[in-house]
């Protein structure tokens, strides 16, 4: 019986290459010279902290960050911009990095799948949701469906069996 997994995730290798990047632009850019601008990531808890001197520099670093982070074929809606802190001459940004399928989103996707009336199964499994069903081409169709939804979260199929 066919079947495919709905995941949410981001290639970890992939996102310490678009900081690493970033930091070794703003290290380059003439409009960063002297400043202690940075951006920090932690692995443990899939943060990373934009260090800049003003907001104007934090915008920049965001935008930076955003780009290669594109070119690394990293979904942008995986992050989670928080509020800015800034003191004296030194502003912070956090920045998450969402990671897996939570509860209520897997279930707006079950009842997404549920209400096109295709005969198909969908189970949530931890942090994905598995789809399984009789034809290729319903799942298929499931799929184009979720591409188009605005989910709020990148959405990957991952396992497609047949």
């Amino acid at each position: 019986m066919p079947s495919f997994d709905i995941v949410s995730e981001v290639d970890l290798h992939e996102l310490s290459n678009a900081i690493d990047q970033t930091n070794r632009e703003i290290t380059n850019r003439f409009d960063f010279k002297g400043s202690k601008a940075h951006v920090e990531y932690s692995q443990d808890t899939l943060t990373l902290t934009l260090h800049a001197e003003n907001e104007f520099q934090l915008k920049q670093m965001t935008d930076i960050l955003y780009i290669k982070s594109a070119k690394r074929s990293i979904d942008i809606v995986a992050f989670t911009v928080g509020e800015a802190e800034i003191q004296h001459r030194q502003a912070r940004l956090p920045i998450t990095v969402k990671q897996g399928i939570d509860k209520e989103n897997a279930k707006t996707i079950v009842k997404l799948i549920k209400a096109t009336k295709i005969k198909v199964q969908a189970s949530i499994q931890s942090e994905q949701v598995r789809v399984t069903g009789k034809k290729r081409d319903d799942l298929q169709q499931i799929m184009n469906l979720l591409r188009e939804k605005d989910m709020d979260l990148p959405l990957q199929f991952n396992n497609f069996r047949d």
